[in-house]
């Protein structure tokens, strides 16, 4: 008769994430949705991992520790510590999307040659005017240039 043979020893565990709604799972393929509770023996090693989408998973190993033992009584059955298991997860970074392509440049429109004028002198050239070297060389720059300004010119 093996009616008072119990079975081995469980422990209900709390589940808890941060953010809840988490898939929890054991790698003997016990699962559930934060927060929630799963039965698992109360011996050795538990590994429950957590996954939800956007977040880094995460694993938390549960393990049996004996209790303690006092002058006036023997030690307990092991309990399963942590418990509750409780997993704050981390967003993960954001997958990198293709990009969308950049625009091409815009064209620049050339502008038609003027031809040799009445006199049949070359048309002046339209670029920029001619610098003064009475200005200041650092003034070409914006304030905000990366570098500092060239040296002053002597």
């Amino acid at each position: 008769m093996d009616f008072f043979r119990s079975g081995p020893a469980t422990e209900v565990l709390r589940i808890e994430s941060e953010p809840p709604g988490a898939d929890a799972r054991t790698a003997e393929g016990q699962s559930c949705r934060t927060p929630c509770e799963l039965t698992v023996p109360a011996t050795g090693e538990v590994a429950i991992s957590f996954a939800l989408q956007g977040y880094n998973p995460q694993t938390i190993n549960v393990r049996a520790e004996a209790a303690a033992a006092t002058s006036y009584a023997e030690a307990g059955p092991a309990r399963m510590q942590p418990n509750p298991v409780y997993a704050e997860l981390t967003p993960s970074a954001p997958s990198r999307q293709k990009k969308k392509s950049a625009p091409p440049p815009k064209k620049k429109i050339a502008s038609k040659k003027a031809g040799p004028g009445p006199d049949g002198d070359p048309a002046p050239s339209a670029g920029p005017p001619p610098s003064s070297s009475t200005q200041d060389p650092a003034s070409a720059y914006p304030s905000n240039y990366p570098w500092p300004p060239p040296p002053p010119q002597q």
